[in-house]
C-alpha cells in the first residue's frame, strides 16, 4: 500500500495536470503500479543519445528528482535499455528510436499526440515506463509532471520547498497526458530588477562574463529560470534588461537556452533579438541643436551617428538589427522575434508617431529576417502604450506576425481584437503585468496581484480569441511565484479555470509547496492576502489623490490615502492586516522545520512585512495629525513609527541572512516606504524608487514624524469623529457625525486628550438621557476614547440635537450629538436603508439579478475592494441599447427627499471595445435610465497615461457618478449593462452625509426583502 504521506501527496496535485486539465490518476499500489523506486532502488532511465538537447538533459533533473524524495538516485542510461530491472524510456517521437520502435510495432498509440504542439504521454508499455511527446518540451513537460507527482514543487529551488520524503514511489500505470496547450507560447519577462535580484544575483551566480559590465546575469542563473519556466509549463523568456544584455553577458546564455529547450525572445522595446543595452554599451549619441545640427559628434559600431533613430540613423540601425539575425541563425537557437521599434529608455519614438514610420521599421526588419533567416521565424508586434496608436490608426503588420495586445501596466487589458472583423491570421497575444515602473508609481516591492481580477482579464482576453502568445511582467520573478504560476496554468487551459474553481487553485498551490495538513489555512491567508493588497500598491501608502469640482487632480505624497477621521478607515483596514498577520504567525508556529524557509519566502515576509509597513503608516499619520493638534501622544506615535521601521528592517534582514543558510542575501533590499521624497532623492520621486544614479536608497521614514514640544501643565484637547480640528482652539462647536438607529458606521466617538505632560481627571455630561457616553469621564494622561450610543427606545422621533459636555484642567468643550431618528411606516421596511446621509451597497448584494437573454451580471468573488464584483457575461456579448440590456436591481429606503448622487465604484478598466468608451447605465424605478461613459467620465487615458488614468489604477476604482431626483420613502436603484468588460463593485447613493473615504462607507444596513 502507498504510505499516507504519499496519499496525501496525490490530493495535493489533483488539480495540477496543466490548469487542472484531466485530473491525475491515483498513486498506485505496490505490486500494481510501475515500480519508480522499490525495496531500495530505483527504474533506470533511458533516453537516445541523438534526442532533442532539452530531453537529453531533463532526464538528468528527473533522476534529482527521485533522489530528493526518495534519497534513491536512479541511473541514465544513453541508448541502453538494461537486460532486467523497471525501465524509464524517455524520447521524442520522430527523435527516439526506442520510442518509435514502440510506435511502429503497435505497441503505442500515439495518434492523438503527434504532429500537436508541446503535447505529453506517458504510458506503461511491456512493464516499462514511457515518457514521451510530440515533441522535446511535450516530453519534457511529461518529465517533469512525474516530479510533481512525487511531490517536488516547481518552487524547489526558487523557493527553497522541500519534497515529503518516501521510501516507496509506484505509478499509475495508465495512459495519460496533459493535453495540449491553449496558449502557444507562454512565459514571463525579468524586469525592474534592480536593486533586488541585480544585487543577488551576480553575488550568488557570479558575475556577468562582458567586461566591465559585472552586474550580468551570467548563464548559471538563467540555468535556474529555465528550469523553473519548464517546471511551470512556460516556453517563452524576455529576459533581464534593465543594464544588461543577455547576449554579452556570457556567450553561454542562448547556448543554455537552446539545451533547455526555451523559446528565447525579446522586450517589446527591444527588436531583432537585440537587447537595447547592447546598443547602448557600444554607441555614444550624437548631441543636436535645436535645429537638427550635430553639435557633439557622436558615434557606433557601424559607423553612425550613435543615435537610437532609424531617421537619422537608419543604416547603422539597421545594420545593429542584421547582426542580431545573424547571431540567431549561427547559434540555431528558438526564437520569436520582436518587431517595430520604441524610443531608447522604454520610451515613444524620438522620431514622431507617423504611420508611415513604423511601417516602413517593420518593412525594414523583414527584409532583413528575410536576407539573413527567414520570415518564417516566429515574430511579433506588440501594441505597448503609444504603440497602439498605430494598430488605432490602421496600420496592420505581416499576416504572419502574432499581434500583442497589452493591459495598462496595472492589470487591466487596454484592447481586445474587434470581433466585427475578421480575425488578423497571425493570432493575437497579451503583455500582463504583475510588476510595473512608471507613472503614477512603481510596484515592485511584493506581490500585490488579486487572483480574482487576473482570472477575468485572462477569461477575457482568452473568449477574445488572444492565444498566441502570453508573457507577464514579474519583475525579479522571486516574490511574484504564486500571479506567475496562475498566470501560466491559465494560459495552459482556461476552460479547466472558472472562477468557481480559484479557491480550489489556491488549496491545491498551498498544498503542493506545504502539505495539505496547512493547505486550507495558508490558501486562506493568501487569498486575504491578495484581497487586502489589491486595494492599493503598498508604494502609495503615503499618497492621498483628490479632485476638486473643476476636475483638476492634486497629489498629496505626504498623506494616507485612507480617511484618518471618517469611518475610522484607516483603523479598519490597517486592524485587517494586523488579523492577517496574527493567523499567519498561528500558522508558521505549526509548519513543520523543514518548511520554515518556504513557508516565509511565500508567505510570512509578505504578510507580515505589509502588515508592518500598515502599522507603520498609521502610527506615522496619526502621529502627524496628533501633533497638529497639540496631542502629548504624538511623541508616542512617533516613536512607534520608528518601532515599526526598524522592524521592516529587521524583517528584510531575516529574508537576506537569516533562511535558507544566506542563500538569499542581498535579494530584499527593495526600497518601499521613501516614495515621493522629492527633496532626497529629485523630481522623479513621486514616481519612481528611491534612487541617486540609477542606484536604489535605503528607506528612511517619509514624510517624517513631528515630535513637539509639551508643556508640563495638563491642558484639555477634544477632537471628535469625523473631524481633523481640535477643541478648544478650532472655531465653532464640534459636532458628530449624525446619529441613525441604522447606522452601519463604527460607532461615534469623543477623543478627550492631554496637551500637557500632568495627568488631569475629566468629567462628561450629556444633554439627554437617552444619549450614551462610555466611559463618562476618568484620569488622561495621553487621551481617553469615549463612544457615544443611542439608546434608541427613548430616542423622540424626529432629529434633535444633544450637547454633550466635556469638562477637564479647568476648560470645558461642548459636543454636539445630532440624532435622528426617522418615522418609518412597515411597507417603507424593505432592502437597503439610509443612514448618516448615505447608502451604501456592495454590487452583488444586489435584489434582483435581470438578464436579458442569454446575457446577464454574474458575481466574481472578491473582485471589488471592499466584496465582489459584478459583471457581464458572456464578456464577448455585444453592446445593448440603454434600457434594453440586463441589469441589477437594489431595493432601498430613502429618508432623505431631493437631489441624489448615485456613485458607482468600477473597476478601473480600460476601453478594450471599438467605441469611444465602456458605458453603464443608472435609473431610479421606471425613470429613464442616465448613460454613463465612464471613459469621457474619468478622462483617463491608458495611451497617454495622463493623470486621470493615474488616479484611477492608483486607486484602483473608476469613481462615476449621476444625479436624480427622488422622493423619501421606498425605491428600486437599477444599474443596466450597455457594454460589457464594465465591473461594478459597490454602489453609494449619497443624499447629502457622504463623508470623504477611500474605500467608500461601510455597507448600510438591509432588511429582509
Amino acid at each position: 500500500m502507498p504510505s499516507e504521506v504519499h496519499r496525501r501527496a496525490f490530493l495535493q496535485l489533483l488539480a495540477l495536470a496543466g490548469a487542472g486539465s484531466a485530473a491525475l490518476p491515483a498513486l498506485a499500489e505496490a505490486g500494481t503500479g510501475f515500480p519508480l523506486v522499490s525495496r531500495g532502488k530505483a527504474a533506470t532511465i533511458v533516453v537516445g543519445s541523438g534526442d532533442q538537447p532539452g530531453v537529453r538533459r531533463v532526464v538528468g533533473d528527473l533522476a534529482a528528482d527521485v533522489e530528493r524524495v526518495t534519497g534513491v538516485r536512479p541511473a541514465v542510461s544513453f541508448d541502453v535499455v538494461p537486460a532486467d530491472g523497471p525501465v524509464v524510456l524517455v524520447g521524442t517521437l520522430g527523435h527516439s528510436p526506442l520510442v518509435d520502435s514502440l510506435v511502429a510495432a503497435g505497441r503505442l498509440d500515439v495518434r492523438d499526440v503527434a504532429g500537436k504542439w508541446e503535447t505529453s504521454l506517458s504510458q506503461v508499455v511491456d512493464g516499462r515506463l514511457v515518457l514521451t511527446g510530440s515533441d522535446q518540451r511535450g516530453v519534457i513537460y511529461g518529465v517533469y509532471e512525474v516530479s510533481r507527482r512525487i511531490g517536488v514543487s516547481p518552487w524547489y529551488w526558487w523557493a527553497d520547498v522541500p519534497p515529503a520524503r518516501q521510501a516507496e514511489l509506484h505509478l499509475p500505470p495508465e495512459r495519460f497526458s496533459l493535453g495540449t496547450p491553449h496558449v502557444k507560447y507562454r512565459g514571463f519577462f525579468i524586469n525592474d530588477e534592480n536593486p533586488a535580484l541585480g544585487t543577488w544575483a551576480p553575488a550568488y551566480f557570479g558575475p556577468g562574463k562582458a567586461p566591465g559590465f559585472p552586474n550580468g546575469f551570467n548563464h548559471l542563473f538563467f540555468a535556474k529560470i529555465f528550469e523553473t519556466m519548464l517546471r511551470l509549463r512556460a516556453n517563452y523568456l524576455w529576459p533581464a534588461v534593465w543594464g544588461r544584455a543577455f547576449a554579452e553577458d556570457d556567450p553561454l546564455n542562448h547556448a543554455t537556452a537552446k539545451e533547455y529547450g526555451v523559446v528565447m525572445g525579446t522586450s517589446h522595446e527591444a527588436p531583432m533579438m537585440r537587447g537595447i543595452e547592447e546598443w547602448n554599451r557600444h554607441a555614444v549619441p550624437a548631441v543636436r541643436d535645436s535645429s537638427g545640427t550635430i553639435v557633439t559628434p557622436g558615434h557606433d559600431p557601424y559607423g553612425g551617428t550613435g543615435e537610437w533613430s532609424f531617421r537619422r540613423n537608419g543604416d547603422a540601425i539597421k545594420a545593429y538589427w542584421t547582426d542580431g539575425i545573424r547571431r540567431m541563425a549561427r547559434e540555431g537557437f528558438e526564437g520569436v522575434v520582436t518587431l517595430g521599434m520604441r524610443g531608447n529608455g522604454d520610451v515613444s519614438l524620438p522620431d514622431g508617431d507617423g504611420i508611415e514610420l513604423m511601417r516602413e521599421i517593420i518593412a525594414a526588419e523583414r527584409d532583413i529576417l528575410a536576407r539573413e533567416l527567414s520570415t518564417d521565424v516566429p515574430q511579433v508586434w506588440t501594441l505597448y502604450k503609444e504603440v497602439q496608436r498605430y494598430w488605432a490608426q490602421g496600420l496592420r503588420p505581416p499576416d504572419d506576425v502574432i499581434v500583442v495586445f497589452t493591459d495598462d501596466n496595472w492589470g487591466n487589458v487596454r484592447k481586445h481584437p474587434d470581433l466585427s472583423l475578421p480575425p488578423h491570421p497571425g493570432g493575437y497575444g497579451l503583455y500582463y503585468h504583475f510588476d510595473y515602473v512608471g507613472g503614477g508609481r512603481n510596484y515592485k516591492w511584493v506581490d500585490t496581484a488579486l487572483l480574482a481580477n487576473t482570472w477575468e482579464q485572462l477569461h477575457q482576453a482568452a473568449s477574445y480569441g488572444n492565444d498566441r502568445l502570453w508573457v507577464a511582467n514579474v519583475g525579479d520573478m522571486k516574490g511574484n511565484e504564486l500571479p506567475l504560476q496562475f498566470f501560466l496554468d491559465y494560459a495552459w487551459d482556461p476552460a479547466s479555470l472558472p472562477a468557481e474553481r480559484l479557491s480550489t487553485w489556491e488549496r491545491t498551490f498551498a498544498a503542493e509547496n506545504f502539505g495539505s495538513a496547512l493547505a486550507s489555512d495558508i490558501a486562506s491567508v493568501l487569498h486575504d492576502y491578495g484581497r487586502l493588497q489589491s486595494r492599493r500598491k503598498p508604494e502609495l501608502l503615503n499618497r492621498r489623490i483628490t479632485v476638486d469640482a473643476a476636475g483638476v487632480i492634486t497629489y498629496d505624497d505626504q498623506m494616507t490615502p485612507f480617511s484618518l477621521v471618517d469611518y475610522r478607515e484607516l483603523d479598519r483596514v490597517t486592524e485587517e492586516w494586523q488579523d492577517l498577520a496574527a493567523r499567519t504567525s498561528r500558522i508558521a508556529a505549526r509548519v513543520p522545520a523543514v518548511h520554515q524557509d518556504a513557508f516565509f519566502e511565500l508567505v510570512g515576509y509578505e504578510v507580515t512585512a505589509s502588515a508592518n509597513l500598515y502599522a507603520l503608516r498609521r502610527a506615522e499619520f496619526t502621529n502627524l495629525l496628533y501633533a497638529a493638534q497639540g496631542r502629548a501622544s504624538a511623541n508616542r506615535l512617533a516613536a512607534v513609527t520608528e518601532a515599526r521601521f526598524a522592524d521592516d528592517l529587521a524583517l528584510a534582514e531575516k529574508y537576506n541572512t537569516g533562511i535558507a543558510g544566506g542563500k538569499w542575501k542581498g535579494f530584499q533590499t527593495q526600497p518601499h516606504i521613501d516614495y515621493g521624497d522629492v527633496a532626497r532623492y529629485g523630481p522623479n520621486a513621486p514616481w519612481q524608487q528611491p534612487e541617486l544614479n540609477n542606484v536604489a536608497l535605503p528607506d528612511v521614514i517619509f514624510p517624517a514624524v513631528r515630535r513637539i514640544e509639551v508643556p508640563a501643565a495638563a491642558s484639555l484637547g477634544v477632537a471628535v469623529d469625523g473631524s481633523a480640528e481640535a477643541w478648544p482652539g478650532a472655531a465653532g462647536r464640534p459636532v458628530l457625525p449624525e446619529f441613525s438607529p441604522y447606522q452601519s458606521a463604527p460607532a461615534q466617538y469623543i477623543d478627550v486628550f492631554n496637551r500637557g505632560r500632568t495627568p488631569f481627571r475629566c468629567t462628561v455630561s450629556a444633554g439627554a438621557p437617552w444619549v450614551r457616553v462610555e466611559p463618562r469621564g476618568g484620569r488622561v494622561e495621553e487621551e481617553l476614547r469615549m463612544t457615544v450610543r443611542i439608546d434608541w427606545s427613548r430616542a423622540p422621533r424626529g432629529t434633535t440635537t444633544v450637547p454633550i459636555t466635556v469638562s477637564g484642567a479647568g476648560q470645558s468643550v461642548v459636543v454636539d450629538a445630532v440624532v435622528r431618528q426617522p418615522a418609518l411606516p412597515a411597507s417603507w421596511r424593505r432592502g437597503f436603508v439610509e443612514a448618516g446621509g448615505y447608502v451604501s451597497m456592495e454590487a452583488a448584494h444586489c435584489s434582483a439579478n435581470v438578464p436579458a437573454g442569454p446575457v446577464s451580471w454574474r458575481r466574481i468573488p472578491d473582485l471589488g475592494r471592499t466584496g465582489d464584483g459584478m459583471t457581464p457575461f458572456p464578456v464577448t456579448a455585444a453592446s445593448r441599447a440603454v434600457g434594453a440590456g440586463p441589469r441589477l436591481e437594489y431595493r432601498l429606503t430613502l429618508v432623505t427627499p431631493g437631489l441624489v448622487t448615485v456613485w458607482a465604484y468600477l473597476s478601473p478598466r480600460s476601453n478594450v471595445l471599438p467605441g469611444d468608451g465602456l458605458r453603464y447605465a443608472v435609473s431610479f424605478d421606471d425613470a429613464a435610465p442616465q448613460v454613463v461613459n465612464i471613459t469621457k467620465a474619468t478622462g483617463a487615458d491608458d495611451m497617454t497615461m495622463n493623470r486621470q488614468w493615474e488616479r484611477t489604477t492608483s486607486d484602483n476604482v473608476n469613481l462615476t457618478s449621476t444625479r436624480h431626483e427622488v422622493g423619501a420613502g421606498p425605491h428600486v436603484l437599477k444599474v443596466w449593462m450597455v457594454d460589457p468588460a464594465v465591473v461594478v463593485q459597490k454602489l453609494v447613493v449619497d443624499t447629502g452625509g457622504l463623508r470623504p473615504s477611500y474605500l467608500g462607507p461601510p455597507e448600510s444596513m438591509r432588511w429582509p426583502g
